[in-house]
Formats: C-alpha cells, sequence, structure tokens
C-alpha cells in the first residue's frame, strides 16, 4: 500500500504540473468546508493540488447535519463564504433544496460505511452479524456516536428497528463538534459508532469493523459548489483532482471506496 501511495502522489503530481505550468500566473485561493469522512484523504490530498497547481486552499471544518455552532448547514445559514462544500450526499442535497449549494454540481468522492471502535485494553467483540451487534450495544456501558449522518441513521432508524433504542438511549451519548475517537480516547464510552474513515486515524483506541452489510448506511461523500463561490473555475479543478484516479489509492487507505477507480 505504501508503494501504491507514493505512485499515485507521482501521477497526481504530474498530472497537475502541467495544469499548474498553464496557470501559474492565475493563482488564487479556494475556500472548503468539509465534514469530517473525507478529511483524513483530503488532508493529504490538498497538499499534493496545491505543489501542483500554485494555488492556495483554505478549510474550514464541521458536521454534514446538526445545529452546532461549527456544523456545516449552521456555518452557511449564518452568511460563512466559501468555494466547495464536501459532506455527505443527502445532506449536500438538501443545502442545494435550501438554496446554498447549486444545483446539480455534486460529484461523488468516496463511499463510506459506518464502522464500530472500542476503547483501548476491551476486548473487540464480533458485530458481523446482526445478533452480534445487537448483543454488543446491549452489554456496553456507555456509547458514544456521531451527530452527522451516520449517528442519524443509528439513534433514528437502525436501533429503533432493531428493537434495542429504548434500552441504550439512556447510555448513549451524541458526540457534538469533536470525533466518537476523541471521546473513546478520553475514556468517556466503552463503545463508539461513526463513519470507518472517521475512526481509522485515531491509533489509541481498537477499531473492530464496519457494521453488517444487511444493515449498514452506504453513503456518499460528495462535493458542491457553494452558492456565491468566489473561484467557481479553481473550484472545479480542486473537487475534479479530488476524485480523479491518481487520487483514488489516498481515498482508500483512509477508509472510503474510491468512485474513481
Amino acid at each position: 500500500m505504501r508503494n501504491l501511495l507514493k505512485t499515485s502522489r507521482r501521477a497526481f503530481l504530474a498530472a497537475g504540473l502541467a495544469l499548474g505550468a498553464a496557470m501559474a500566473a492565475h493563482a488564487g485561493e479556494i475556500r472548503v468546508v468539509s465534514s469530517g469522512g473525507f478529511t483524513a484523504a483530503y488532508n493529504q490530498l490538498v497538499p499534493l493540488f496545491e505543489a501542483a497547481t500554485g494555488h492556495k486552499v483554505v478549510t474550514a471544518y464541521g458536521s454534514s447535519m446538526g445545529t452546532a455552532q461549527d456544523s456545516i448547514p449552521s456555518r452557511l445559514g449564518r452568511g460563512e463564504q466559501f468555494d466547495i462544500v464536501i459532506l455527505a450526499d443527502g445532506a449536500l442535497e438538501a443545502l442545494a433544496r435550501d438554496g446554498k449549494v447549486v444545483p446539480n454540481t455534486r460529484v461523488d468522492l468516496g463511499r463510506s460505511l459506518i464502522g464500530m471502535s472500542v476503547r483501548k485494553g476491551l476486548p473487540k467483540p464480533d458485530i458481523s452479524t446482526v445478533e452480534g451487534l445487537k448483543k454488543t450495544v446491549l452489554e456496553a456501558k456507555a456509547i458514544a456516536y456521531s451527530a452527522s449522518a451516520s449517528g442519524t441513521y443509528l439513534s433514528n432508524e437502525l436501533f429503533p428497528k432493531l428493537g434495542v433504542w429504548e434500552q441504550i438511549k439512556d447510555k448513549s451519548r451524541k458526540i457534538m463538534s469533536e470525533r466518537v475517537g476523541t471521546i473513546l480516547t478520553r475514556g468517556e464510552a466503552d463503545v463508539g459508532f461513526q463513519q470507518v474513515s472517521e475512526l481509522l486515524p485515531f491509533k489509541d483506541i481498537e477499531y473492530v469493523g464496519p457494521l453488517p452489510e444487511e444493515v449498514q448506511q452506504k453513503v456518499f461523500f460528495s462535493a458542491g459548489l457553494a452558492v456565491g463561490a468566489r473561484e467557481p473555475e479553481l473550484a472545479a479543478q480542486l473537487v475534479k483532482f479530488l476524485a480523479s484516479s491518481a487520487a483514488a489509492p489516498i481515498v482508500k487507505a483512509s477508509g472510503l471506496d474510491p468512485v474513481a477507480k
């Protein structure tokens, strides 16, 4: 995988350098707001794009959904200005309906799965089956879940459907404005659920695995052009890079299934 990533970076830079040479005199600033699911890949890809093109990318972060002060809907609602919005596909479409994202500009960057981690030192439960998942959450002492798309699915749909929500809701905590992995690292929960790409960067917790296939929510993390974007052409270039086949190994290593192969 390490050699594959090195090859990808070289290909990425080679493709970008040709574009960068033509645009060096027109280097600009691109403002992006991104949710956590694509962050691990994004943080590796953006420096490559900047090096290849000479453009500067300024980034803010927030959850895909919710009313927290730093959530993406809240940021856009109070008039913060961006060129690109990157978040879960359903939330992106909702922002388009609300007039915050330009319709029909959605570009899928990677497909995500919901995963589970446990606090370091705890045994890894078997959640490969639905019954195993139910047993795990019923026996857990404290559960943390994201306030964004994955957590909304768990608390509003999956856990009620499995018939366990009433038993676990009082020991479950929706995590606002920080990662579930941070909560597990601090020992404030035993079990945590979030997008796989948001759990993997935490090395002081134990990643268990994805939810069983039959109850898995498969969402895309997608990019869209923000209404009022000041650099729409440069934004389109960045999105094209993020969705490119050269970027795919980096996207995959972050825990996402890349759209480009």
